[in-house]
């Protein structure tokens, strides 16, 4: 079976090396042995990484004779952007109906004269 878009982008954001990988390469392309210097891992551990970032359309790799750039490619972010802001507005709007509640309870006390001070 395989995964829908979003679940690849959203797997592949799940590692924290990966998320670096991609906020180093968001300052421009970059070679396989530049992204691994920062990282203690063997080259083959971060072409894995690399490896499921492009399976998952987050970034690109070209060969420029005997260098391979990796670039970022930033689309499948926007789906995860849109995703998650269904679930932002959902927050906003559960946070907005519990700020007119405590209004409300703040009024009915001080009308009620309960209102500590």
């Amino acid at each position: 079976m395989q995964a829908d878009p979003l679940s690849l982008t959203l797997s592949a954001l799940a590692d924290p090396t990966r998320r670096a990988i991609l906020a180093r390469l968001s300052s421009g392309e970059t070679s396989v042995t530049e992204l691994a210097a920062p990282f203690e891992m063997s080259l083959p551990a971060v072409t894995k990484h690399l490896k499921v970032l492009e399976r998952a359309g987050l970034i690109s790799r070209g060969r420029h004779a005997q260098w391979r750039p990796c670039r970022l490619s930033p689309e499948p972010l926007r789906e995860v952007a849109d995703w998650v802001e269904h679930y932002r507005q959902f927050w906003e709007q559960s946070l907005d109906r519990l700020e007119d509640y405590l209004r409300d309870l703040q009024a009915q006390e001080k009308k009620d004269g309960r209102k500590k001070d």
